[in-house]
């Protein structure tokens, strides 16, 4: 019996261990708990402002502020419900001082990320009101880019010291997905000619 396919399943299963080892090599090496694993740990240096865990009571609000400092800025912001559970729901609210309104979102999941274009230097208030039935833990990270901004031209950059990896991690993975299935498909090709040289004789 040819052996190619189990051959071509090697080489699949190969990719998927490389890239589940790049994965877990991004993980910052002081993350030891999976309740330690956060977007802000993950994605350490990448924001500009990331507020201590706030506990929100069911019904209940909390208020962040973050001043803009450039004009024509990319305001990418991030809402992370700690030990999430099924149920947990946020209200997020964004206006200025002004009362202009940046919008308003519903969150029933465990991260919620959004992005904002921001015209002119501002002080952007943030309300987020816990709507579920259950007391909850978040932490709200803010991340501001402009044309000056380095965090994607710099190669040593955070982000791109994270997402690069991650980027090959998921080609790996999905390429040796699809190498295992062909395999398969090769064996089980290989498995049904066998059988019919058999019959032959």
């Amino acid at each position: 019996m040819k052996k190619r396919g189990l051959i071509i399943a090697t080489v699949g299963l190969v990719l998927v261990a490389i890239s589940l080892t790049i994965a877990v090599s991004t993980v910052p090496s002081n993350i030891t708990d999976p309740n330690d694993l956060s977007m802000a740990s993950l994605f350490e240096g990448m924001f500009d402002q990331i507020t201590s865990e706030i506990q929100i009571m069911p019904g209940e609000l909390t208020y962040v502020t973050y001043d803009v400092s450039s004009y024509d800025a990319s305001l990418l912001w991030g809402v992370q419900i700690i030990d999430y559970n099924s149920g947990d729901a946020l209200l997020i609210k964004i206006s200025n001082i002004f009362g202009d309104d940046y919008g308003e979102f519903v969150m029933f999941e465990p991260i919620l990320f959004k992005a904002l274009e921001i015209t002119l230097s501002d002080s952007l208030n943030f309300e987020i009101k816990n709507t579920g039935p259950n007391p909850v833990n978040v932490i709200l990270m803010i991340s501001e880019y402009n044309e000056n901004s380095d965090a994607l031209s710099n190669p040593d950059s955070p982000v791109m010291n994270m997402i690069v990896p991650l980027l090959i991690s998921g080609f790996l993975l999905v390429l040796g997905i699809i190498v295992a299935i062909i395999s398969v498909i090769i064996i089980l090709v290989d498995v049904k000619n066998n059988l019919d040289d058999k019959r032959n004789y």
